[in-house]
């Protein structure tokens, strides 16, 4: 009967390596390259939408803004920065939350 138990457990071993080998030997999949990452930040700062300036369509373009908001966007410039959209009521804190890395506030000089 002992025989038998190590025959079972040098078996269970045995397949156990085996798959375990075959797991070692499969290729994980490339992960991006840390530059990769960064590279959409960079152009979404490149492509951030100044509201002081920006047509309505593009202001149509961000998240929770519509067509009656985008006018009024537009309609209450000039904005010294890009929070007075909350202080004005003009968005919520919440579509507010969802843009601010999206605009910007841009000063005539």
């Amino acid at each position: 009967m002992k025989s038998l138990n190590l025959l079972f457990a040098a078996a269970a071993l045995a397949l156990a390596g085996s798959a375990y080998a075959q797991k070692a030997d499969t290729p994980k999949a490339a992960t991006p390259a840390p530059a990769a990452k960064e590279a959409p930040k960079d152009a979404a700062k490149a492509e951030l939408i100044d509201i002081n300036s920006a047509d309505e369509k593009s202001l149509m373009t961000l998240k929770g803004v519509g067509e009656v908001t985008a006018k009024s966007i537009v309609k209450s410039r000039p904005y010294k920065g890009k929070d007075d959209l909350v202080k004005q009521k003009i968005i919520s804190d919440k579509v507010y939350a969802d843009i601010k890395d999206q605009i910007i506030a841009k000063q005539k000089k």
